[in-house]
């Protein structure tokens, strides 16, 4: 009985193994049919159709196709992120039913609308899928950046859920540039961030400064949100412009065939679902992967991804110089390791702090500050001819130029073809035998002389003439 029993046993195991194999090849070849699909509209697009049947294709924002290997090479990531996690992280995202999504962003303590629907799922799937390793460096680097961004958003008394908008923009990479040109965390625009106060030129970009830009993009924010009132707006101004926010609205109310203006006139629907159609392409994704961004930040174990450990950096201070100085010369003199330096100060486009042009701030850390101070002079005079090579004053070269004997033939070759062509071209020969040439304008009996290998007494007697006039287009003998 007991021996019937094992059997049975061992053969429930094998037939439930068997199911899960099969449950789970099933499921790979979903995932191979989807990724088919997306191949086919490309690895940055996907496609959703609404209730009539209409597909459309939307992008994900450029930061959601970053290679995970470039955002794990900066220095903030190999120097204080490790995959060494207290939790095992699988490579398996559980399936939830639409309702369980719908009630965990409904949780999410937050005064802006996170709204559900099919796109907002697919940003998540993204997220929580292909994306999930590079959510767990995003929710390591949080540790670095998030603090920031909440003090600058709290200054402005703007949502705090706002501090997930650089994911999106940057994926929480500091040198992050656009194809479009935008750049740092909150991928400014150079008008844009020059509005906001932040400067840049050949040597200085304060996009790239996390807590300058932070600023900037807290007092952009709000302007925004007093231009449109509302949330979701004011994220999809911020990729694409106020300007097409307000074509989009205007375009989707006068697609109702509702008036407009007059006594009869409708409320203008400023709503960002219905304005959703009219809006530019990658603005359609925008919205809905902000939601999703929260929604994978707050629920990733939920989703089996754990964050990358992290080691916070040592704190650090600011130094003013009021001197051009390297970072090469802070580095080589107090032996700071100057990937270090770039990562503090990633403002200084090519490593020179312009403290000449205007006082200028470096960050060290902390323990380093005091040791700046005290050998300031040698920092400055390190290689100061080599890494600050631009020069304040130049003499001009005054050398009389030289020339070659071989330049020298060559002009006095030029100069006697010349002057046999213009004798060519006024000598003539007279009846007495001699040679002759008309005057030209300007020519004094000295140049004629000259010219013809003679002499001024010589064309005076020969001429008989007295003085020294002459008259231009007259012919005078020469021979």
């Amino acid at each position: 009985m007991k021996k019937k029993l094992l059997w049975m046993l061992v053969a429930m195991l094998f037939i439930g193994n068997c199911k899960l194999q099969a449950q789970t090849v099933i499921e790979d070849d979903e995932e191979e049919e989807e990724d088919d699909v997306e191949m086919a509209l490309g690895e940055d697009e996907f496609a959703v159709t609404d209730e009539e049947g209409n597909e459309e294709v939307i992008e994900f924002p450029e930061a959601m196709t970053y290679d995970l290997d470039s955002l794990l090479n900066l220095y903030m990531s190999k120097t204080y992120l490790s995959g060494d996690n207290d939790c095992e992280m699988k490579n398996v995202n559980p399936v939830y039913p639409r309702e369980v999504f719908i009630e965990r962003l409904s949780r999410i303590p937050s005064v802006m609308e996170l709204a559900y629907n099919d796109v907002v799922q697919k940003f998540i799937d993204r997220y929580s899928g292909r994306l999930r390793y590079s959510v767990s460096y995003m929710l390591g680097a949080c540790n670095f950046y998030l603090p920031i961004f909440e003090e600058a958003l709290e200054a402005y008394q703007l949502p705090l859920e706002l501090k997930y908008l650089p994911i999106i923009e940057s994926a929480l990479n500091p040198k992050a540039v656009s194809r479009a040109g935008a750049t740092g965390l909150w991928q400014f625009m150079i008008g844009t961030g020059k509005q906001y106060g932040l400067e840049v030129n050949s040597l200085v970009d304060e996009r790239r400064d996390p807590v300058k830009s932070s600023y900037a993009a807290a007092r952009y924010l709000r302007d925004l949100y007093k231009i449109f009132g509302d949330w979701n707006l004011v994220i999809a101004a911020y990729n694409c412009g106020p300007e097409n926010i307000n074509k989009a609205i205007h375009r989707a109310n006068a697609s109702t065939g509702q008036p407009q203006e007059g006594e009869n006139a409708m409320p203008i629907n400023k709503d960002y679902w219905h304005i959703y159609p009219y809006l530019p392409a990658e603005t359609r994704g925008y919205v809905p992967a902000f939601i999703a961004a929260n929604y994978i930040m707050t629920y990733y174990c939920e989703h089996n991804i754990c964050p990358m450990t992290t080691r916070l950096p040592a704190q650090t201070d600011t130094i003013v110089v009021d001197r051009n100085v390297h970072l090469e010369q802070i580095a080589a003199v107090l032996n700071l390791d100057l990937d270090m330096l770039r990562s503090l100060n990633p403002e200084y486009r090519r490593d020179i702090v312009p403290g000449l042009t205007k006082p200028s701030a470096i960050r060290l850390p902390m323990a380093d500050t005091g040791r700046f101070i005290d050998n300031a002079d040698s920092i400055y005079a390190y290689r100061a001819d080599d890494l600050l090579s631009k020069r304040t004053e130049v003499a001009i070269n005054d050398d009389v130029p030289t020339y070659t004997t071989r330049t020298k033939v060559s002009r006095r070759n030029s100069r006697a073809t010349r002057n046999s062509r213009s004798a060519r071209r006024g000598r003539g020969r007279n009846s007495r035998g001699g040679s002759s040439v008309t005057i030209q304008r300007g020519q004094t009996l000295s140049q004629i002389a000259k010219r013809n290998g003679t002499t001024v007494a010589k064309l005076k007697k020969l001429n008989g003439i007295r003085g020294n006039k002459i008259q231009a287009g007259k012919k005078i003998r020469v021979r």
